[in-house]
């Protein structure tokens, strides 16, 4: 059954794992990106092109544009999670700097304006023209949702009036190498009410597969996606960010449009790619060449890819997936991509970046004087595409806490949080308590309810077997894991159900098909994969295994900023010392490993 997702601010993040992470978001990651937007010349561009007197002069990649957009969506959520007068400040002199920048008929590129002397879309292959454009969709429906200003807006609303002009049947009949515009005209449209923009994001979804891009050198026509039309696809190919998201934006237009047969192929493709081509993190890639997707069960650990932005695309799709049917295994992969590969692409100071997010490192890689070359993550990149998709990201996680329908509000993503939502019966709220995912103890109290009876979902985790409720202190059915449990009743304020979710440490084996890993067993506790970092072993990591034994747990609050460890027997009588992925690489590079030998 669909979703709605809830009004913004109708879910707030409260506290512990996620609040933190946002916090050093807000306070560390986006003012450290406001400093490096500035030094990267990226900021300077948008100057350049305002004054109209500095052609020959740009710094950065073609697409640098998208990192300031990017970075002013983080600003946006950030405005509607919390107001403050530097984050007011840099919306409103960046977005004045945007409109400055744009041209009189609604064109808006500084590459374009400032190397290529204004000829447009003559590389739709590789210039990233539309790409771009969406970006600044994207960035100014989130200004207009979270603060009213329709600053970014009106400048997106010319740029797409533009685009409609100019592409479609009978028109410029092309589609840009990387995909973005389809999900943010759909995006745009939803903000606005205009037909055309949806119009033309069907256009742009429908003409992928049809020859309209030349293939870029050794890559292929699979590499931007326009091997086949996106209905004719069953497994995802070439460059991974840029087919999850077209994925995205078909799945939008196959919900605005009502066609059904899009969004059945779409959902079968999901299923291909979570059962043969996602990392145990929940990444996706892992191929270097083309930052592609693999075939099926080609997953190797020490040359995954697993682009940051990537895993963000993947949620993206999945939330898509997730409101379009109901289904609780969208969240399933929701959640383990958010804990896993979304959080390792930041460091825990919030101010260096992983661009690739490997499952291993080997230790012939770490020679003493190659150390301080190999591995760690950045403060920034050439391409700094991921850094401000964390930003973003973070900003923006209340919104994936809660859905609601007319019947009630589903719990997706656990974290406490308050949540108020009108459904058909009335005006719900929710408070939830937990400090999960380190503990499994989820309290749901109910502080307001309507008269009529109406349906709480609470989210079981597939990896969730003998979980366990009680509903104001009487135990309750919960049945099979891998779904949403339906709790319908009379709920009154002051109700409270205490979910048990058995978050303790467990191995985890590979499909027989990855050969990569055949023979090895990983570390699982709750929704966080865990890897064994050198620096906490005794034993060389590439010469041990594990065998069979006990799981010995335990919590460190002094490390990594708080986390539990789990020590997992070893040959020889050894012991191996496990910490969550998402942590790796916090105190030094080094030679690491999600999978070990058994």
């Amino acid at each position: 059954m669909p979703l709605r997702p809830l009004p913004l601010g109708a879910a707030r993040i409260t506290g512990g794992f996620w609040s933190e992470r946002q916090r050093i978001n807000r306070t560390s990651t986006i003012p450290a990106a406001a400093q490096r937007l500035e030094e990267a010349g990226t900021l300077l561009n948008f100057r350049r092109a305002a004054d109209r007197s500095s052609v020959g002069q740009f710094a950065g990649k073609l697409f640098a544009d998208t990192d300031v957009y990017k970075w002013l969506e983080a600003v946006a959520w950030e405005q509607a999670r919390e107001p403050a007068g530097d984050l007011a400040a840099w919306q409103t002199t960046t977005s004045a700097l945007v409109a400055a920048a744009q041209e009189p008929d609604g064109y808006l590129n500084t590459y374009t304006r400032l190397v290529l002397d204004g000829q447009r879309y003559g590389d739709l292959e590789k210039g990233h023209e539309l790409y771009c454009a969406g970006h600044l969709l994207q960035a100014a429906v989130a200004q207009s949702r979270a603060t009213g200003d329709r600053t970014l807006l009106d400048v997106a609303c010319r740029l797409a009036d533009l685009l409609c002009k100019t592409f479609g049947p009978g028109r410029l009949e092309g589609v840009d190498g990387h995909p973005l515009i389809e999900m943010a005209l759909v995006d745009l449209y939803r903000e606005t009410g205009t037909p055309s923009y949806l119009e033309l994001a069907s256009y742009f979804v429908e003409a992928r597969g049809h020859g309209l891009l030349t293939p870029p050198g050794h890559h292929g026509p699979a590499y931007f996606q326009d091997h086949l039309p996106v209905r004719a696809v069953r497994t995802l190919a070439g460059h991974a960010v840029r087919a999850l998201y077209l994925a995205a934006g078909a799945t939008d237009v196959a919900v605005e449009t009502g066609d059904t047969e899009l969004l059945d192929a779409l959902r079968a493709t999901w299923q291909t790619m979570v059962g043969s081509q996602t990392y145990l993190t929940g990444g996706v890639g892992s191929r270097w060449y083309g930052e592609a997707f693999g075939d099926p069960f080609e997953l190797p650990p020490d040359t995954a890819y697993c682009e940051t932005c990537a895993a963000i695309a993947s949620v993206q799709w999945s939330w898509r997936l997730l409101l379009a049917t109901g289904e609780s295994r969208y969240a399933d992969l929701i959640e383990r991509t958010l804990c896993n590969a979304v959080t390792s692409g930041v460091s825990l100071t919030g101010d260096s970046f992983f661009y690739v997010n490997t499952l291993k490192v080997r230790q012939h890689a770490y020679a003493d004087d190659q150390r301080s070359a190999i591995g760690g993550r950045q403060p920034w990149y050439g391409t700094a595409c991921c850094p401000p998709n964390v930003m973003r990201t973070l900003s923006s996680l209340d919104q994936l806490v809660a859905t609601s329908d007319d019947n009630g509000v589903q719990l997706q993503l656990y974290a406490p949080a308050a949540v108020t939502a009108e459904i058909g019966a009335g005006t719900v709220g929710l408070e939830v308590t937990t400090e999960y995912p380190w503990h499994g103890t989820v309290r749901v109290r109910v502080t307001e309810s309507p008269g009529e009876a109406w349906t709480l979902g609470l989210r079981l985790p597939a990896w969730a077997a003998g979980c366990t409720l009680a509903i104001n202190g009487v135990e309750q059915r919960t049945g099979a894991v891998g779904r949403l449990l339906p709790l319908r009743r009379s709920w009154q304020a002051g109700d409270e159900l205490v979910l048990e979710l058995p978050v303790e440490a467990r191995r985890t084996s590979p499909d027989e098909r990855i050969d990569s890993v055949r023979g090895c067993i990983a570390i699982e506790r709750g929704p966080l994969v865990y890897c064994f970092e050198q620096l906490d072993q005794d034993v060389v990591l590439d010469e041990t295994a594990v065998v069979p034994g006990a799981l010995v747990e335990r919590e460190r609050l002094e490390l990594l900023g708080g986390v539990t460890t789990v020590e997992v027997p070893a040959r020889d009588g050894q012991t191996l010392t496990a910490i969550p992925y998402y942590a790796w690489a916090n105190r030094t590079v080094g030679p690491m490993t999600v999978w070990v030998s058994e």
